[in-house]
């Protein structure tokens, strides 16, 4: 991987034998095109299972309407601020509105990610030697594809523009795209931009008001589902084989990231313009809502099944990339025990299961998968 140290290049699993980005020569070696490993070709074949064109309305009508200034896309409760003294300071109106522009800024969050997902897996394509992890890479860049152009869709129905990429996950995701180190790309995005995916949507899916949005997250859930599987294959291949050194950067990066997200993501000071359209001085509302949610209820708020950072704990830790080593510093936030004690299940599993099934119904009375019906 250019100048980086072999030790910091995991290409033991044949499975993810990977080469430099810009040594193509690897990639059209005769004896490669005979390497084809099996491990993916599960995923790879239930990708006809959850096809899906946000353009065509029998998948989903972004047309319906909603009235964002009447209406919460998302409950009060699911708002923060909502439930501090700044809703005092905002009549009903300036609330809904606050509401909705808070959840602008999350979705535009989402549709950052799902950019960087487009981008990190084409280029997993560079690098992957394996030609059906090579394979299942592409499939999943067009899958996000689609995700890109669906939420730029929704935003532009119910808002217009998307709002601009926070600091702390525009400067996560740069790192994940540009790095030549293949962990981070592999556990960054399969496993920890993932894992919190699999939350955020499903605790969207769980509370919106909005049919469109309920739907959309189905969709995408179908996907992410595989996306997370692909990770998780890597995973167990993987991380068991490891030496200690290499264990511990996956394990002390993974760590880092958690702290870095858990405290950084939604952080306030980067949504300040927002706040500023509803007279507020966002360290006010930065401090109100510090009085309504500080270490115990943060604490509390990952009990929650779908909390995102639950999910991200329980992914890495079903992952084996958390040891004795790191356990502390997730056992400040969550029972550690607990989520031992859980079933080995995705959050959203079931959902993307029942998206599976709705758009079974769709493409079996298609003749070609995607093909728009004609008119007769």
């Amino acid at each position: 991987m250019g100048n980086t140290r072999m030790s910091e290049q995991i290409t033991r699993d044949p499975a993810y034998n990977t080469v430099d980005r810009d040594d193509f020569r690897s990639m059209i070696e005769v004896d490669r095109y005979a390497e084809r490993s099996t491990a993916f070709d599960g995923i790879i074949a239930a990708t006809h299972d959850h096809f899906w064109d946000p353009l065509d309305k029998a998948y989903i009508d972004f047309d319906q309407p909603f009235d964002v200034a009447s209406e919460m896309i998302l409950p009060a409760e699911q708002i923060i601020e909502l439930n501090s003294a700044v809703a005092d300071k905002l009549d009903e109106g300036q609330r809904i509105g606050l509401a909705n522009e808070v959840l602008r800024w999350n979705l535009s969050s989402i549709l950052h990610g799902e950019q960087g997902a487009l981008s990190l897996s084409a280029s997993l394509c560079h690098i992957l030697r394996d030609q059906g992890a090579q394979e299942y890479a592409s499939n999943q860049a067009r899958e996000e594809a689609r995700h890109v152009t669906a939420y730029a869709i929704y935003i532009d129905r119910r808002w217009g523009k998307p709002l601009p990429v926070g600091e702390c996950l525009g400067d996560l995701l740069e790192e994940l795209v540009l790095t030549p180190v293949v962990y981070k790309k592999l556990v960054g995005m399969q496993i920890l931009v993932e894992g919190l995916a699999m939350g955020a949507f499903a605790n969207l899916h769980r509370h919106t008001n909005d049919p469109v949005l309920k739907r959309l997250t189905q969709l995408v859930m179908t996907d992410e589902a595989f996306h997370h599987k692909f990770g998780k294959i890597w995973a167990d291949k993987t991380i068991p084989t490891l030496t200690r050194e290499e264990h511990d950067k996956v394990e002390d990066w993974a760590a880092q990231c958690f702290e870095i997200l858990l405290f950084n993501l939604a952080n306030i000071r980067q949504r300040h313009y927002i706040y500023e359209q509803f007279g507020l001085d966002w360290e006010w509302v930065r401090d109100a809502c510090r009085e309504v949610f500080g270490e115990n209820e943060r604490r509390n708020s990952l009990k929650t099944g779908t909390n995102i950072f639950r999910v991200l704990v329980k992914t890495l830790l079903s992952a084996g990339i958390i040891t004795d080593r790191s356990r502390h510093i997730y056992g400040a936030w969550v029972d550690m025990a607990e989520l031992e004690g859980e079933q080995d299940f995705v959050v959203g599993d079931a959902i993307a299961a029942e998206g599976i099934e709705y758009l079974r119904g769709i493409n079996a009375g298609r003749k070609v998968i995607g093909q728009k019906p004609t008119a007769m």
